[in-house]
């Protein structure tokens, strides 16, 4: 950046050079970005170096986790958000049915309980449709295994219109209070495009890769949808031996939790299918919400232990003992995971965020709410592409802190990665999970962290502002008022 010279001449005439100094050193303790003059030129620092007293104001990261919506689906007409393109109020868009050949438009969807679509890497491909984002429809008609029971009316084959429906505040009226009273993500894209447990291995490592060993990071190999093999079961014989951002964190002394949510999972440990026998979820039982279990820098730091049920997270937050990093992962019946009833997902998450709030911690924690994957649900906004992985389609996020700025939305381009690089920002002095610098290298192809088009958390904050009280909500509400119509 090059100097004011005019003022440094001013300030030269009136023979106050050793004042400028003293500004310079001045401004370099309260700005963003700090300036050290070398050689008569001004260096501005990295973006990523952000002011530690800043960023000293947040001890507790807790990352929740739910499953299956789109953006659109959830916040598609929230005032001010890049929602679902409108005319005369009414949605300019629509989706053929290839059965009927009629066009559908997004339409209010009040029920509670419904169908989604299918939600794998082809199905992605194929709702995408070359960036026509046209594709819904044809393939939840064309999906072979959406519901476990056929006879569920929400399975019925004119049930594959379920993937133009969209909520609102008269459903989900704390997902809108939360999005009003801090921030709405608008470009939260998946970061692969794929299911849940890819999803979930980017969420805590971002890549998702087939490890041939569990002990040989190079025998890892980029794995867009099939981690574990073609056909092969989750179950504890799952290898993921690249390095996840425990290990930085566990290296750095830096408390960590991955609390679940025992119950069942929704869909099957090969693939997005949700046709086959429910399987068991706990925190002692790899699964495709709990993956950490078979990495193998986990077990090799005898860490297995920071794996754990929900209602040590309830009783850490109570306490005010919640430790620096939080990953918070529902079941089957609170996932919101179609055909998984939408209030009760609303209620439990509630329930989480109120016990943080009503904690001794709430004044130094964020909250990062997001939906792992869009479910198969219409969504208007093409992906933009950042490597051979995603980012996947979009859905919703929000940010929920003390110092969270009020009513804002973000338009940044972001995925999970900035969940892990605000993490890495705030704990670990920006490392990354950088194959060249992190001490434990791995063939990941992209360090997504770095990625440039990858927006900051931090514009998500006002630190200046002081600790902004809790807003507890009733985890069952009422519909609002018609001021969000």
């Amino acid at each position: 950046m090059t100097p004011d010279h005019s003022a440094d001449r001013g300030l030269r005439r009136r023979g106050i050079v050793l004042a400028l100094a003293a500004v310079v050193l001045c401004a370099a303790a309260l700005a963003a970005a700090t300036f050290v003059g070398t050689g008569g030129r001004s260096v501005e620092t990295p973006a990523a170096a952000a002011p530690v007293e800043r960023l000293d104001k947040i001890k507790h990261v807790i990352v929740v986790m739910q499953e299956n919506r789109s953006f659109d689906s959830y916040f598609g007409t929230f005032p001010g958000a890049n929602g679902i393109p409108m005319k005369n109020g009414e949605p300019s868009v629509c989706v053929t049915d290839p059965k009927g050949d009629i066009c559908w438009r997004p339409y209010h969807e009040p029920r509670m309980r419904h169908g989604g679509g299918p939600h794998g890497a082809k199905n992605a491909k194929g709702d995408i449709n070359g960036g026509k984002m046209d594709g819904f429809i044809e393939q939840a008609h064309d999906a072979p295994h959406r519901c476990k029971n056929p006879n569920d009316p929400v399975c019925a084959p004119e049930s594959a219109l379920d993937v133009m429906g969209y909520h609102d505040a008269r459903e989900i009226p704390n997902y809108w209070e939360y999005a009003r009273q801090f921030v709405l993500q608008d470009r939260m894209f998946q970061p692969n495009a794929s299911w849940s447990l890819p999803e979930h291995l980017f969420m805590v490592s971002a890549w998702s890769a087939y490890c041939r060993k569990a002990k040989d990071p190079f025998s890892c190999r980029n794995a867009l949808t099939s981690p574990n093999g073609p056909g092969n079961n989750l179950g504890r014989e799952g290898k993921y031996a690249w390095t996840d951002l425990t290990h930085l964190l566990h290296r750095a002394g830096v408390s960590w939790r991955y609390y679940v949510f025992k119950g069942g999972e929704p869909d099957c440990r090969e693939n997005e299918d949700i046709d086959c026998k429910p399987a068991e979820q706990k925190a002692t039982t790899p699964g495709i919400w709990n993956p950490l279990p078979n990495f193998t820098t986990v077990k090799q730091n005898r860490q297995l232990k920071n794996i754990q049920s929900i209602n040590h997270f309830f009783r850490a937050a109570k306490a005010g003992n919640l430790p620096a990093v939080s990953w918070v992962i529902p079941n089957d019946r609170t996932s919101e995971h179609a055909p998984s009833r939408v209030d009760v997902g609303q209620a439990y998450v509630t329930r989480v965020i109120n016990a943080v709030m009503q904690s001794s911690d709430w004044d130094s924690s964020v909250i990062f709410l997001s939906w792992d994957d869009w479910g198969g649900f219409y969504d208007h906004v093409q992906p933009p592409m950042v490597d051979r992985n995603g980012y996947g389609l979009r859905v919703p996020g929000l940010v929920i802190s003390p110092y969270a700025r009020r009513g804002f939305i973000d338009h940044q381009t972001l995925s999970f990665d900035a969940y892990l690089k605000f993490i890495e920002d705030v704990f670990l002095g920006g490392q990354r999970l950088d194959p060249a610098t992190d001490g434990r290298p791995d063939p990941r192809p992209t360090v997504r962290e770095n990625v440039s088009r990858l927006g900051d958390l931090r514009k998500d904050f006002d630190f200046s502002q002081p600790p902004r009280p809790p807003l507890v909500l009733d985890p069952n509400p009422k519909p609002p008022k018609a001021r969000y119509f």
